[in-house]
């Protein structure tokens, strides 16, 4: 080739590929537009605003990305095989770096930090770490290129509901009590309609934490109080009502029903449970559940609007409305509060007729309907459905049970729970003895006194629980001072500490 074509060669083939780069960006915007058309990409091509990393991945790599994560992801899935779940995140990291929208592997890596490596670790501090993860991994980083998936708000809402809210985790009680104690801080209490318009410094500041730290918009926490509440926003299952019904707002009509579990699921729980207790025992600050008794209109009202905008799984949703009202007249029992819970058993047995209760004095019968039973038989049932009321020593143990936590409720101020445990209990002895008075011999399985047993009751209380709730116990019974003694601090049967 001479030296004059030489020079003139690669100025021609850089004047050849100015006009074709051109032409290529051209397509690109082209082919970009139609993929968000057509519904084959998630959302817009990538901005300013985007990490640098997923910037440089997009659009260094281009459609080589694909194949990068089927190999990455095939290895992943190998690595859970193996239960190696620490070099799987590290893989699964890549992933949603390379696809972003991508929804199965944000919500397989949170599940992964939350579920399978938190239980690697012992101390109950770790654990919540990797739990913590998960949730904001989900939260801040996954419905940032995702604002519109339903499953990851589920997924949310099911952290919270169940790795949080239920007991299946050996450190269940330390998620809860962390959680109420961030909570805590950033509400400052339960006031936070006043955080919705700041005029205070330190109420600008908390306002901040929610919005930046924990995604929480607070008008939307006020619109689902309204319609749920009053929730208390310390627990975990308000969280799980929340993410639930913010999906909502953006789920399609065919991706609702999953959404709807994740509200009428927590929604039982939060009325089961929704209630707060501080307990201050000398310097030492613990926390009590209870039954949050003052939703109940309100989740009645909610679970009837459910059914009716949802026809399809009406019956599902039937379910869960008729435990929860059977619940309902149960607990306001339990709380001393008679009347209400007739009116709900009335309300029960108009809206579900068949609704039943097993009957354990005759195990071959079929459950009794409710429309045939007061509400003193109703919740005799109800409390004994797993209790053999041939078994001297369980039902003993069960009115034993029902007995401390009446004392325990009245040592710290919740008197109408501990007068309807007393009651409740006093009511399972009678008919437990009215019941083998006609059995033969039946002296040698009757129970103790009920007033022996109360003793017996309280003897133990003083026994195991704290010097001071025993102090306060006796003071509100009237009753001279115990004994002094050093017991380990302790909750009473059957309740649910930090839960």
């Amino acid at each position: 080739m001479s030296s004059s074509r030489s020079r003139l060669y690669k100025p021609a083939l850089i004047a050849a590929m100015v006009p074709l780069l051109a032409l290529a960006g051209m397509m690109q915007r082209r082919l970009n537009s139609d993929r968000i058309g057509m519904g084959i990409t998630r959302g817009e091509p990538l901005g300013n605003t985007a990490p640098p990393v997923l910037v440089f991945t997009t659009v260094a790599l281009g459609g080589l990305r694909g194949l990068i994560v089927n190999a990455l992801w095939v290895r992943a899935m190998e690595l859970q095989d193996q239960d190696k779940y620490f070099e799987k995140v590290q893989l699964a990291d890549w992933i949603t770096k390379l696809q972003p929208h991508f929804t199965t592997v944000w919500i397989v890596q949170a599940w992964d930090m939350a579920y399978n490596i938190s239980i690697k670790f012992s101390d109950p501090r770790d654990r919540w770490r990797w739990v913590q993860r998960g949730i904001e991994l989900l939260r801040d980083e996954a419905l940032k290129y995702n604002p519109d998936e339903p499953l990851i708000y589920r997924e949310i809402g099911w952290i919270f509901q169940h790795k949080i809210g239920q007991d299946l985790d050996d450190a269940h009680k330390y998620f809860k009590s962390e959680w109420a104690r961030e909570m805590s801080e950033v509400l400052g209490g339960t006031n936070y309609l006043a955080l919705i318009q700041p005029q205070t410094e330190d109420e600008k500041e908390r306002a901040r934490i929610l919005r930046e730290k924990y995604k929480l918009d607070l008008v939307h926490m006020k619109e689902v109080d309204e319609e749920y509440g009053p929730l208390e926003w310390r627990l975990p299952e308000s969280h799980a009502i929340y993410w639930a019904t913010l999906g909502l707002k953006r789920a399609k009509k065919e991706q609702q029903i999953t959404l709807r579990r994740e509200v009428y699921q927590p929604l039982q729980l939060a009325f089961q449970r929704g209630r707060l207790i501080e307990i201050s025992v000398g310097t030492n600050r613990q926390y009590q559940v209870g039954p949050n008794l003052a939703m109940i209109p309100k989740a009645n009202k909610a679970y009837e609007k459910m059914m009716q905008e949802d026809s399809e799984f009406r019956d599902h949703i039937a379910n869960a409305h008729k435990n929860f009202l059977k619940d309902a007249v149960y607990f306001l029992y339990t709380h001393n509060r008679r009347s209400e819970a007739e009116r709900w058993m009335k309300y029960l047995v108009a809206k579900y007729p068949d609704a039943t209760v097993y009957d354990v004095r005759n195990p071959s019968k079929p459950p009794q309907k409710l429309a045939d039973l007061t509400v003193d038989d109703y919740c005799v049932a109800k409390v004994t459905e797993d209790i053999s009321e041939t078994s001297r020593t369980r039902v003993q143990q069960a009115v034993e049970g029902l007995l401390i936590n009446s004392y325990f409720n009245l040592a710290v101020g919740e008197d109408d729970s501990g007068i309807g445990y007393s009651l409740l209990a006093e009511k399972i002895w009678t008919r437990y003895q009215n019941e083998i008075s006609r059995v033969k011999q039946s002296e040698r399985i009757a129970l103790p006194g009920y007033g022996e047993m109360k003793k017996e009751a309280l003897d133990l209380f003083d026994q195991n629980y704290d010097p001071i709730l025993v102090a306060q116990l006796h003071t509100r019974l009237g009753l001279p001072a115990p004994p002094t003694n050093a017991p380990t601090a302790r909750p009473p049967p059957g309740s649910q500490p930090n839960q």
